[in-house]
């Protein structure tokens, strides 16, 4: 008898997946990322999380927002919040740990394995407590960069630790290649409130155009 297949669910750190694929060298493909996944095993969902700076005219993060919602990920967003630090800088911030942290955990009952893109090591804990409820974890991150991207608490943790350089061939696309409209700067940290538009996961179709 055949073994069962493992149900996946992707949770993706936009801002961090963005920087590591960058230190790199190349773009992520967000249509092959897909269909890479998915043939690994029954992709229940696929989770993107970035901030946008809501009053901007025009994000570069936009296109790339509404192609991922309307090609089977499931996209969480929301405002970044502006502040002054203590020597009077202009700062940006936009965390989604907090967001994907309470994902991950309302889905693992349903899951077989987390795959987690991002080299945070405040996702430790997280993938300790999915870890419990007896839910495999895979950490997809880079230490083939300099620095490394990943902190190494997080890939002790991790079930299995994937470096993004070994899936470049099956999801990426070097930056020569990327045409004008896409995305040229990392992900800035677009609502006042969290955003989640879910599509039903599926391979998109050959005459979907606009990869990240």
């Amino acid at each position: 008898m055949s073994p069962v297949p493992r149900r996946l669910a992707l949770f993706i750190d936009g801002a961090n997946l963005h920087a590591t694929s960058k230190s790199l060298g190349f773009d992520i493909d967000y249509k092959r990322l897909l269909i890479e996944f998915q043939s690994r095993g029954p992709l229940v969902r696929a989770f993107y999380y970035t901030a946008i700076i809501e009053d901007q005219e025009f994000s570069s993060l936009r296109p790339l927002v509404d192609w991922l919602d309307y090609n089977g990920y499931t996209v969480v967003t929301k405002a970044t919040k502006e502040f002054v630090d203590s020597f009077g800088r202009r700062k940006v911030k936009g965390n989604m740990d907090i967001e994907l942290a309470v994902d991950a955990m309302s889905l693992a009952e349903q899951i077989d394995e987390m795959v987690l893109f991002s080299g945070d090591g405040d996702f430790r804990s997280l993938v300790e407590a999915v870890q419990r409820r007896g839910v495999r974890v895979t950490v997809v991150s880079t230490i083939s960069s300099q620095p490394p991207m990943i902190a190494d608490e997080l890939r002790r943790q991790a079930d299995v630790f994937l470096d993004l350089m070994e899936l470049r061939s099956k999801v990426g696309r070097d930056l020569s290649e990327r045409p004008p409209s896409r995305e040229r700067a990392a992900p800035p940290p677009v609502r006042q409130q969290v955003q989640r538009r879910a599509r039903p996961v599926r391979a998109p179709g050959a005459s979907d155009d606009l990869n990240a």
